[in-house]
């Protein structure tokens, strides 16, 4: 077999998730890895084999796999699209300050990718308040309710999609949860939340050209529709 020349079945999965994800737009490791197992074993005309659970990679290893490969894929055009989407979220994040809003993901930790949106945590009460103030904002939005089961019990969280430059998505919380941080699925640590005052010394410490250009013209670099996802 192939992947016993290239290091393991393990690191052969792992990069094939990695092209999964992004040629294909799927966004769970855990979809992303067992398509690749399956793939990897079908093509290698090994369908009578299983994989063991220790021969699937760990997300961790998948994320350090699509980092690669995007680096090598994008290049520089990865680093004005960073620019851009966190320019857009701070935007967005001063346009809500009564929800306390924080980014996260990807746009946070620098590792975005084409398709990549930008993900928000905002905190009320009831979500009923954010919607009222994303329409008198006058943004076009739609509410998602997503229903999932967390530690055994069911929870609903509540979307609200707001299409910009970059697809901007909030995830309402309520307040007492600002405190509380969710765990990342790659290594499961808390997640990093990014408040708008800290994007804002980010960008000017990692994007200094773009940056000021930014604050002389207010516009962004220009962005192909690719690069737009």
């Amino acid at each position: 077999m192939s992947w016993e020349r290239q290091g393991g079945l393990r690191e052969a999965i792992a990069q094939l998730a990695a092209q999964i994800m992004y040629g294909e737009d799927v966004k769970q490791y855990f979809t992303a890895k067992r398509l690749a197992a399956k793939r990897l074993l079908g093509r290698q005309g090994a369908r009578g084999l299983r994989y063991r659970p220790t021969d699937l990679p760990s997300n961790g290893e998948i994320k350090a796999a699509l980092l690669e490969l995007v680096e090598d894929i994008e290049g520089d055009d990865r680093t004005r699209r960073l620019f851009a989407m966190r320019v857009v979220a701070l935007e967005a994040m001063e346009a809500l300050p009564r929800f306390l809003p924080r980014l996260i993901g990807s746009v946070a930790t620098g590792h975005v990718r084409s398709g990549s949106d930008v993900d928000l945590h905002v905190f009320a009460e009831d979500h009923r308040e954010v919607t009222a103030h994303v329409r008198a904002l006058g943004w076009v939005h739609e509410v998602q309710h997503v229903s999932i089961v967390k530690h055994g019990k069911p929870q609903e969280f509540v979307h609200v999609l707001v299409p910009d430059v970059f697809p901007v998505e909030l995830t309402v919380y309520a307040p007492r949860e600002l405190g509380h941080r969710p765990r990342s699925s790659t290594d499961g640590k808390p997640i990093e939340r990014v408040s708008p005052p800290a994007l804002r010394a980010r960008i000017a410490h990692e994007h200094p050209e773009l940056w000021a250009r930014y604050l002389e013209t207010g516009a962004l670099p220009d962005l192909d529709e690719d690069e737009l996802g």
